[in-house]
């Protein structure tokens, strides 16, 4: 059993650290408060080819593991949870178009994802329906050898920059298998940011469909396999979200790391005070074995295994872990961690919305019921 990284590993950590550092960090709080991304931020992501990591080398990508996703978004959203979405999306929404596209759409619609030029949105969440997703109302009606998208999507990372979107409408009966995937271009599609409480530049928002015409090249992996489609790739990406939630908390606990060495009271360093180290401690502990987890559902994805068991786990418990461990940091700063001006405050604004992403808690406790007891035995 190994737990290191390949060599190969290592040099994209330490490059995408690099990037993360000159062109991320020294811009987080600045792009927090102005709600959106320094204008060359995409333009720079692509650049460093962070948009091709998981998409075929045939048509502009790197063709890169499970792994090596995880790890380029844990340097990212160390430095900026925020960034991490339209990398995110890429991997989540370009690996469904690389693994049900048709030879002529994987030609169309890779290179430019590959390149920065299409930056996309997953278009699944509606005002009635996040966790329920089966029950999407959006609506494909059929209109000649096409249909008519009308619906609204809503919650939609990205929504604010992106170019494309892989949407799910409803073209058959109710539940799972009436739900097909169309990627379309979002060119006069009407869209409107979202004010949240953290990831304020991420782009958050909604999207009305509103008569939205779609062609059958615009179908991905055949008509009412849209949900099973979406569902794969997530026992990649909760892992990828994972991994994102405990990179903020460990930058975190970083911070009060550092404060805890230097910060005196009662003529000593803080830090010699059980009362200020072991729940550090504590803390630090929950989040390496969330990480692992993390790292096994990768690794199980780029053996060919069954990823979803580890991912759901990590799912869960991550974000809460990540949470618990910013808010423990922001108790040690004390007043500077309570400060909008100190180092940890938008860590925990941000944080806590990985726990709704991508399924929440219970949704995600589901998957794992389900696959230790069982389907007739589980909730």
């Amino acid at each position: 059993m190994d737990f290191d990284f390949t060599p190969e590993q290592k040099a994209l950590a330490k490059q995408v650290r690099q990037f993360a550092a000159d062109r991320v960090a020294p811009y987080r709080r600045e792009s927090d408060v102005r709600g959106s991304y320094r204008p060359d931020l995409l333009a720079d992501l692509a650049a460093e080819g962070l948009f091709a990591l998981r998409l075929p080398e045939a048509y502009g990508g790197q063709d890169l593991d499970a792994i090596s996703a995880g790890i380029v978004l844990e340097e990212l959203a160390a430095a900026d949870l925020s960034v991490c979405f339209p990398v995110l999306n890429a991997a989540l929404v370009g690996g469904v178009l690389a693994a049900n596209g048709t030879p002529e759409q994987l030609a169309e619609w890779l290179p430019p994802i590959a390149r920065g030029e299409a930056v996309l949105a997953l278009g699944l969440t509606e005002p009635g329906h996040g966790t329920d997703a089966a029950a999407i109302e959006t609506r494909a009606v059929p209109d000649g050898d096409g249909w008519i998208l009308t619906g609204e999507k809503t919650s939609i990372m990205s929504t604010a920059y992106a170019t494309h979107a892989l949407l799910f409408a409803r073209t058959g009966e109710p539940g799972p298998y009436g739900i097909t995937a169309f990627y379309v271009a979002l060119d006069g599609v009407e869209r409107e940011r979202l004010h949240d409480l953290g990831c304020r530049s991420g782009g958050r928002g909604r999207m009305t469909l509103d008569g939205l015409r779609v062609g059958p090249e615009h179908v991905v992996g055949g008509v009412g396999r849209g949900f099973a489609q979406v569902m794969r790739g997530f026992g990649v990406s909760r892992a990828l979200i994972a991994l994102m939630a405990i990179a903020v908390g460990r930058a975190a606990l970083d911070e009060a790391i550092a404060h805890a060495r230097t910060r005196e009271a009662f003529g000593q360093a803080i830090g010699r005070f059980q009362a200020v180290s072991f729940p550090l401690v504590e803390h630090v502990t929950l989040l390496h074995a969330a990480r692992l987890v993390a790292f096994e559902a990768l690794w199980r994805a780029d053996a060919g295994l069954d990823p979803r068991e580890a991912a759901n786990m990590a799912k869960w418990w991550a974000p809460k872990a990540a949470v618990e461990a910013a808010h423990q940091a922001l108790l040690t700063l004390g007043h500077l961690g309570w400060s909008e001006d100190g180092p940890v405050a938008q860590r925990l604004r941000d944080v806590i919305g990985l726990q709704l992403a991508d399924g929440t808690a219970a949704a995600t406790k589901l998957v794992v019921a389900r696959r230790l007891l069982g389907r007739e035995h589980a909730p």
